[in-house]
């Protein structure tokens, strides 16, 4: 059974999903004074603002980090605008709602972020699964 975590500052809750990390950094080199890898807990969510975390959470390329407003009114979850990102030496992130097809026919919806390997070494393609740190990809 998978491991999921929650962390709560009233308004908004983080969800944290350890097995689905690439451990790109994204969130701790956004926010160090809330993302804390060495720290337990690592995520002090009272350390920034509610906007603040939502923006960062969003940046997430792996979908490890998600969130949800506690208000069940406020629909902010639902809404991210579409867009593409290239990581240097990194995955293709890929922001908004996606409807994949797979070659072999399946077909999934992704939310939030995508990050797509851009490496080739991804043992999760066309998802990235973190491979192109190891392998010292360059692009």
């Amino acid at each position: 059974m998978s491991k999921i975590k929650e962390y709560t500052n009233g308004e908004v809750t983080i969800v944290w999903k350890p097995e689905k990390c690439i451990h790109s950094g994204i969130c701790a080199k956004g926010l160090p004074r809330v993302f804390q890898p060495m720290v337990r807990p690592w995520i002090n969510i009272d350390a920034a603002k509610t906007e603040t975390l939502v923006d960062q959470v969003k940046a997430c390329p792996s979908g490890a980090l998600s969130y949800y407003m506690n208000d069940k009114k406020d629909k902010t979850s639902e809404v991210l605008e579409a867009h593409v990102e290239v990581l240097e030496d990194g995955p293709l992130l890929v922001y908004g709602t996606l409807h994949i097809s797979h070659k072999d026919g399946t077909q999934e919806v992704k939310n939030k972020t995508t990050a797509f390997c851009r490496c080739g070494h991804s043992g999760n393609k066309p998802f990235c699964d973190g491979s192109h740190a190891k392998e010292n990809f360059k692009g």
